[in-house]
């Protein structure tokens, strides 16, 4: 089939290259001409597709990047993988109406459109399918097909591969579904089928509430375990040896990324926009865990404090700087937060970030350095912020002054963990 991949970033490039591989025309459609002529050349941006793969698919013919909407004509299938951020606290789905009327100006009768951008409950049929209509002068369900199936990408995550990650499918209609499973089948080891989109747009969003309500909740607890004298890691390893009942999360400096920051809050939105309440435990957990790059600060000039030092005029080197472990972006990454707020306070900061491309610390403010033993030793405090396997640990124990360790992945007289 001729596959149209809207979208070329984390979730859409990964989708593009795998339905090339498995025998689809697939056109990766991007409004970002930049980013469509560095695919086109055969350079991966995305850590989870390397340019081997992308090459492969180009010189076969099976792949192709563009920015002109021209290409899309003729299209079988056509998976939307736009951003849909928050604006002020307020979904922006400009990016899904854009790709919508685009797309439905070349939606031809028997055609499917899925929408796989994270939103919420709702917005495949009551914002996707108008705007297709309007555009194309067909009918949703009669014409045309349509559905959603949320993206499950995991950045830099080896133990789950995109192809056997199970993926949720969902159509508005008992032949979207059908042609939906069947294009996923294709594609994934395992597809889930579920009664319609409201549903999947739902779990998606489950998924993430799940997770970002008990990140805040150890978070939280991190920040009342060392007042209490309670080693907070000891003790969740203590509580990790039961064998039901419970799920492992950890502490650290903040959350961030395309999902945790922003998914939850899509929910909490379209709540109190249809019922008029408050979803309490999203509200809660989201103060909570923008908090957290301020509690590091002020951990952090209390442990200087006690050396005789202020933040202010102290060099302080940042380790890690990417959103997650091993990932290579910034996006929305709580080092942003906490290096502001050292510079604010007259720090010297230092960014130090092995998998980052050249140029992103500018998006932090921070001189960016390596992570040499020099650089450690010259810092009257490093900060683990992010525990990326190319950083020497036993360098960092043996060379810094002071290391406030985020990651829980230090030890000694000079370390002090979150």
């Amino acid at each position: 089939m001729k596959v149209v991949v809207a979208g070329q970033g984390y979730v859409g490039l990964p989708l593009a290259v795998r339905a090339a591989e498995v025998g689809h025309r697939v056109v990766g459609y991007d409004v970002d001409l930049e980013r469509t002529a560095r695919l086109s050349a055969g350079r991966s941006y995305v850590a989870d597709v390397a340019s081997s793969r992308l090459h492969t698919v180009l010189d076969s013919g099976a792949y192709s990047a563009t920015a002109d909407a021209g290409a899309l004509v003729g299209y079988d299938i056509a998976v939307i993988t736009v951003p849909t951020p928050l604006r002020d606290g307020v979904p922006d789905l400009s990016y899904i109406e854009s790709c919508a009327q685009t797309l439905g100006e070349h939606l031809r009768p028997g055609a499917t459109v899925v929408l796989e951008s994270t939103t919420y409950p709702g917005t495949t049929e009551e914002v996707l399918v108008p705007i297709l209509e309007k555009a194309s002068g067909l009918k949703g369900g009669v014409d045309f097909l349509a559905g959603f199936s949320p993206e499950r990408i995991a950045p830099g995550n080896t133990r789950w591969s995109f192809e056997g990650t199970p993926k949720l499918v969902s159509g508005m209609d008992a032949k979207s579904l059908d042609v939906i499973k069947g294009f996923y089948d294709g594609i994934f080891q395992t597809t889930v089928p579920v009664s319609g989109p409201k549903v999947a747009e739902m779990a998606k969003l489950i998924e993430n509430v799940f997770r970002f309500v008990n990140i805040s909740m150890i978070n939280e607890l991190a920040t009342l375990a060392a007042p209490l004298g309670v080693d907070i890691w000891e003790a969740i390893d203590a509580a990790a040896t039961k064998p039901f009942g419970f799920t492992r999360f950890t502490p650290g400096p903040g959350i961030g990324g395309h999902c945790l920051p922003v998914d939850p809050l899509f929910l909490s939105w379209k709540i109190r926009q249809e019922l008029g309440v408050p979803f309490r435990f999203v509200e809660l957990a989201d103060d909570v865990n923008r908090r957290m790059p301020d509690y590091v600060v002020q951990r952090l000039s209390e442990a200087l404090g006690k050396r005789g030092k202020s933040v202010s005029g102290a060099r302080i080197l940042l380790l890690g700087l990417t959103y997650k472990f091993n990932a290579i972006d910034l996006r929305n990454s709580p080092s942003a937060r906490i290096a502001e707020l050292l510079i604010d306070l007259g720090a010297d900061v230092r960014g130090a970030d092995p998998n980052i491309p050249d140029g992103d610390e500018i998006k932090l403010n921070v001189s960016r350095v390596d992570a040499n033993a020099e650089e450690i030793m010259a810092a009257d405090a490093v900060v683990l912020l992010m525990d990326h396997p190319q950083f020497d640990l036993p360098v960092i124990e043996k060379r810094a002054a002071y290391v406030f360790d985020c990651r829980n992945r230090l030890s000694g007289p000079n370390v002090e963990s979150l």
